[in-house]
């Protein structure tokens, strides 16, 4: 579902229902309005795996993406190596290397759903 702005919300989860689940695209806006997301799909009934923690953080089922941090820290690396003098064209283009699954149980029992075992085993973090 194309969303474009907050404004879109409602009616992206209301075309939605009906939906057996959702992967989130991710993105600012969606980080910056995480917690009214999560919300939507709870109160949808509907589960969603995003690409970032922060989402599970606040509610939202089941993540797996890039550690949000570590791509920072090495974003911090890219500046002062720039700030020092470094051309950005001269600066390898990198990928994120660690990513993390992420579960919230309590969304799941909320949710009705059982997360197999061998998914549990997978994650790097069970929030309860």
């Amino acid at each position: 579902m194309p969303v474009r702005s907050p404004n879109d919300f409602d009616s992206a989860f209301k075309a939605m229902r009906g939906a057996d689940g959702l992967l989130q695209a991710d993105g600012a806006l969606f980080l910056t309005h995480r917690a009214r997301l999560v919300g939507l799909a709870a109160t949808n009934r509907l589960p969603v795996i995003y690409g970032i923690r922060e989402m599970v953080e606040v509610g939202g089922l089941m993540s797996y993406g890039p550690h949000l941090s570590d791509q920072y820290r090495r974003a911090a690396t890219y500046v002062d190596k720039i700030l020092k003098g470094t051309r950005p064209a001269d600066l390898p283009v990198e990928q994120p290397t660690k990513f993390e699954l992420v579960i919230n149980a309590r969304t799941a029992e909320t949710l009705g759903l059982t997360i197999p075992p061998t998914l549990l085993l997978r994650a790097d973090q069970i929030l309860k």
